[in-house]
């Protein structure tokens, strides 16, 4: 194990020096003995020519170059930003999740170890040729006995030590970040790593995954709006998951969508319809909402109905931080920062004794420039991140699930504006919030409310 972990030193340390990331730490107001000890490391003193590179290329290609954990980790990064600058962000959210597929006699032989039988007792036929290989599974076709089409997604043998290897040397960077600068103190970098830690240990359980999967298929079952394969439970086990298999078009295909006459404003507006419903009425949303993920029935294309795979991450919220998110949504539009402000407060989202005033002047700064765009040309998820930006000037503590809810609105609406440039996210949305306002103080809810609690007193 310390051999493994010297040479993935060494390793580290040789692409930090072919893409110069050593140089774009010292531009960072580093303390005088840490520039001091970085004069003592050999390679700052060979002769290197210069990369004609954006400092964002070079942390992209380094992390391609150091493997899947820290492509997935840079993925990560790439959504908060509230914490990096654009053209860093910009650049990681490049990062491809492909890396080349491991050998079909080990997904056969973690197959049959995982459900205890042959896969020609398991199923009619395997494709040994995987569908799909990415960082932590690769996915099969197959057919079950009875001729049903399914996939079969395999765990990557192999993958929980250099995890937590890659793990310890990230937390280990982060730890000496935090305490060697004030702006790196600023980015929470430890606090980053254990997200990404508990993100990347969640995805390595497809029993996890399959229970997600099967959550939102009962959530939308029979809805025109979204479609979930079935799981078939028998065939699944922590690093094994058999779903139906879908057939459909791939949600970023604008031509075969205009050539199927698809109805590209209504299948835009259930885009949004969909995240508001898992956010607000559900409160279990599928957090990884990226197009290679969305697919689009081709059966009905007036009536267009999407499809998602692949539900490893989920976000979900407390009833409070529900009702606080559709207020200050609901007040942002009516351009109220008085209201937003408090309602920060009120949440405890920043430190109780947190000046209205200033903290008002502050989103009113931001949200003003914004607010003279047209409508259909304003973001929700840009909103949300221009408050997380002002927010932490005043101390606000970011939970993760907002952070998933931000990244996912994101993608929402950069897929909606793809498919209708016009999508007017505000007029889509504002209904479905005040609606949603008035049901949660309405008698019904109350009286609800008040049967559950009087459930949860001991008898």
């Amino acid at each position: 194990m310390k051999l493994l972990a010297v040479r993935r030193l060494l390793r580290i340390q040789r692409v930090v020096i072919r893409y110069q990331l050593d140089k774009m730490l010292l531009e960072l107001p580093l303390p005088f003995w840490l520039r001091a000890l970085s004069c003592l490391l050999p390679w700052r003193w060979l002769p290197r020519k210069p990369l004609e590179l954006s400092r964002g290329a070079r942390l992209r290609l380094a992390l391609e170059d150091l493997g899947p954990i820290f492509i997935k980790f840079g993925q990560l990064l790439s959504t908060r930003r509230d914490l990096l600058p654009p053209d860093i962000a910009d650049e990681l959210a490049r990062l491809q999740d492909q890396v080349p597929p491991f050998p079909e006699d080990q997904a056969i032989a973690l197959i049959e170890r995982q459900l205890g039988a042959p896969v020609s007792e398991l199923f009619a036929r395997f494709d040994s040729q995987p569908l799909a290989s990415a960082s932590v599974a690769q996915v099969h076709a197959a057919q079950l006995k009875s001729g049903e089409q399914v996939v079969v997604k395999v765990v990557r043998p192999g993958l929980k030590p250099v995890i937590r290897q890659d793990l310890a040397w990230l937390f280990l960077i982060a730890r000496i970040a935090e305490k060697a600068s004030a702006d790196a103190r600023r980015l929470r970098p430890v606090e980053v790593v254990s997200d990404y830690e508990k993100t990347i240990y969640d995805e390595l359980d497809l029993l996890r995954e399959a229970a997600n999967a099967s959550q939102l298929r009962r959530n939308f079952d029979g809805s025109p709006l979204l479609y979930v394969p079935q799981v078939h439970w028998d065939l699944c086990r922590h690093q094994v998951l058999v779903m139906e298999r879908i057939y459909g078009i791939p949600v970023t295909d604008l031509a075969t969508l205009a050539d199927q006459r698809t109805d590209m404003k209504l299948l835009a507006e259930r885009g949004v319809e969909i995240f508001f419903t898992q956010v607000f009425r559900d409160s279990f949303f599928h957090a990884d909402m990226h197009p290679g993920n969305i697919f689009v029935s081709p059966r009905t294309p007036w009536s267009p109905q999407y499809i998602a795979i692949d539900c490893g991450i989920i976000g979900s919220l407390t009833d409070e931080d529900q009702d606080y998110l559709a207020r200050n949504l609901i007040a942002f539009f009516k351009r109220d920062y008085r209201k937003v402000a408090q309602l920060h407060i009120d949440s405890g989202w920043v430190p109780a004794d947190t000046k209205v005033n200033e903290f008002e002047a502050a989103i009113r700064t931001v949200c003003e420039p914004i607010f003279e765009r047209p409508l259909k040309d304003i973001s929700f998820g840009q909103l949300l991140l221009r408050l997380f930006q002002t927010a932490r000037r005043f101390n606000m503590e970011v939970q993760p699930q907002l952070v998933l809810l931000q990244k996912t609105l994101l993608n929402i609406e950069g897929l909606g504006r793809q498919l209708y440039p016009d999508l007017d996210l505000w007029s889509t949305a504002q209904p479905f919030l005040e609606r949603w306002m008035r049901e949660r103080i309405s008698p019904l809810h109350l009286l609800r409310n008040l049967q559950q609690q009087a459930e949860q007193v001991p008898h």
